[in-house]
């Protein structure tokens, strides 16, 4: 027998300010915030997306076992959509968050991509794409 993996379950980001973090994937993407209490017993916020979700840990104050060097502002995410380019650009600009590239395209895990790239408050490049 052949151990094999599914799909993803969930995702940490260490981030400096988890209110930021959470006003800004909440209202620039459309993520919920939810609070859970997890199996040890401690308080915990992650964003909602879909069957998945992003666990915050607070830098300096992560949750164990965690990254071996978990640090704001590493990570790079991309996350699809059903909704054209067009509208997350005026979407984001309304929001104040700036377009770094795009839209241009990329590939992803099950084919071509439109993208476009912004950052989030502790600087982890965010992709925001559209199947072609």
């Amino acid at each position: 027998m052949t151990a094999k993996l599914t799909r993803l379950d969930h995702l940490v980001l260490t981030v400096r300010d988890p209110d930021a973090t959470i006003a800004f994937y909440e209202g620039a993407l459309g993520m919920e915030a939810e609070v859970f209490t997890a199996a040890d017993g401690t308080r915990r916020t992650a964003l909602k997306l879909g069957i998945q979700k992003i666990n915050l840990h607070q830098a300096g104050a992560e949750f164990e076992p965690k990254a071996e060097t978990a640090t704001p502002g590493s990570a790079d995410l991309c996350f699809l959509t059903e909704e054209p380019l067009e509208t997350w650009q005026a979407h984001l600009k309304a929001n104040g968050v700036t377009v770094i590239e795009g839209p241009v395209p990329r590939t992803g895990a099950t084919g071509p991509l439109r993208s476009l790239y912004l950052r989030d408050p502790d600087g982890n490049l965010i992709e925001v794409s559209e199947r072609v």
